[in-house]
């Protein structure tokens, strides 16, 4: 066994003169197991914010989304759609039509986005199962049926329980349509309120929903007209191969983003705050590691004699300060082993009975928190760095020990 690190482990367990290191030094280890467990914990909590909105956004916005490079709309042709739906990791396929507009019910306007989805819209991202109430109808014989997100339907005050109440939808027009009187500035259908849908503040303000061609016929758009191709991929299926054949089948004429392109700056934000809160925390652990000094330095200044002895033996400076540089790290090892069986022990707890609440009126009850294994490599690099940085003042005031020590 190394001679430093056998002296060193050696010291961690050794009797003090004093009492008072022992609790020094026993201090010093719970502020580093405090901290690695901190350290792991605002990370498990940013990772299940970020999982949480990301199966939140998972409702509304599809793994692909190809929506046209100019322009707001174009029109693929039968072929290319049924070439999309051959690619072996393409599960489902839908097509969808968005636009401004302008929505009234029973006295109160607001303006909003009128999505036009088809039939197998709902396969693409489960958004029937977002429902708060009523239904996920959008067709019904000739009615056109609408699902409103939850803000919208704040907003209009919405009921969707009465049958007769309609959804009077303005969608702007140039006037240029020969169905439409010259100078009319909006083209004005009717909708029947059918079902609300919550997933998240950013969609449930700004969405209604209702069927594609309902929407192409406000749009004056021509058959086939789409504003984005939404795309469910195969479980297990790889998202970037897919895109990749995407690519090459559609050409430069589109543009094509998965999930978390979808979302980028929101998640560049989520992930910004994640390190930050990472290095505020970190910040909060060098604090505690000037315990881990004192410890440390009385340390060194009870072993002043043996120092000295091993000194008379032959030991040269070198030897003793990787004896107290082993000692830190020693110190430092232990604490961040038990940081880490408390922040599983933590985790465990919130998982199974939520010990951290949220107060109502979030979409869960107590904090959502996931445990990532690649989290552990920047936690362990970060407290065994604070841990070697903390033993080197002790380490080189041990090395100046002298070999000779006078008798007081």
């Amino acid at each position: 066994m190394n001679l430093s690190l056998l002296f060193a482990r050696r010291y961690l367990f050794a009797k003090r003169s004093t009492n008072a290191i022992n609790i020094i030094t026993g201090i010093s280890v719970v502020g580093v197991a405090i901290g690695t467990a901190a350290l792991i914990l605002v990370l498990s909590v940013f990772n299940g914010f970020e999982d949480l909105l990301s199966n939140l956004f998972g409702y509304f916005n599809p793994e692909i989304k190809v929506t046209p490079a100019k322009g707001k709309t174009f029109a693929p042709d039968s072929l290319v759609l049924a070439q999309i739906k051959d690619i072996p990791g393409v599960a489902v396929l839908s097509e969808t039509l968005e636009e401004i507009a302008v929505f009234e019910y029973e006295g109160s306007q607001v303006s909003g986005i009128l999505k036009g989805v088809d039939e197998v819209y709902p396969r693409v991202n489960d958004i029937d199962s977002t429902l708060r109430e009523g239904e996920f109808r959008l067709l019904g014989g000739d009615r056109n049926f609408a699902v409103l997100g939850a803000g919208m339907r704040n907003k209009l005050s919405v009921n969707i329980n009465n049958p007769l109440a309609t959804l009077t939808i303005y969608m702007a027009t140039d006037g240029s349509s020969d169905e439409l009187m010259p100078g009319k500035p909006f083209k004005t259908r009717l909708a029947y309120p059918a079902g609300t849908f919550a997933i998240q503040q950013e969609f449930d303000s700004e969405y209604v929903l209702s069927n594609l061609p309902f929407v192409r016929e406000l749009l004056a758009a021509p058959e086939g007209t789409v504003s984005a191709l939404e795309i469910r991929c195969k479980p297990g299926a790889n998202v970037r191969a897919v895109k990749t054949e995407l690519a090459q089948l559609l050409g430069p004429e589109v543009v094509i983003k998965d999930r978390y392109e979808q979302n980028e700056a929101f998640f560049k934000v989520m992930r910004l705050e994640k390190w930050m809160g990472y290095a505020i925390t970190s910040l909060m652990l060098i604090l505690m590691a000037f315990n881990l000094v004192g410890a440390l330095w009385m340390i060194v200044l009870d072993k002043q004699k043996d120092i000295s002895v091993l000194k008379s033996m032959g030991a040269d400076d070198g030897i003793v300060r990787r004896i107290f540089l082993g000692e830190g790290l020693l110190l430092t090892f232990l604490g961040l082993f038990s940081g880490i069986v408390l922040a599983l022990g933590l985790y465990a707890a919130q998982k199974t009975w939520g010990i951290v609440t949220i107060p109502q009126g979030f979409l869960v009850d107590s904090y959502p928190i996931a445990m990532r294994a690649s989290d552990f490599l920047p936690v362990i690099a970060t407290v065994l760095g604070i841990g070697l940085l903390a033993s080197l003042a002790p380490a080189a005031r041990a090395a100046r020990v002298p070999s000779f020590l006078r008798e007081e």
